[in-house]
């Protein structure tokens, strides 16, 4: 099954992340598909750049957003509650 996540990235204590396509059991920042955008939680108000014609693709191919993922695409108009 193939999951969209985030992928951490960025220096001790200042972390930002990629949203990537991976497989479920890869590790967390193990290899991927493709990534799909950024999210850096530390900017004021938060930063969340989605490539949503790819983001939306990989939905209606079966990918599973985790938790986090899908809040910030619901906020980025990718997914409808």
């Amino acid at each position: 099954m193939v999951k969209i996540r985030l992928m951490r990235m960025g220096a001790h204590k200042s972390p930002f992340y990629r949203v990537v396509v991976a497989d479920q059991k890869a590790r967390r920042d193990g290899p991927f598909v493709e990534i799909l955008g950024t999210y850096d939680p530390k900017k004021e108000p938060f930063e969340f750049k989605i490539d949503q014609d790819k983001a939306l693709r990989w939905v209606k191919q079966g990918a599973q957003p985790t938790d986090t993922v899908r809040k910030l695409l619901q906020k980025a108009g990718v997914l409808t509650a």
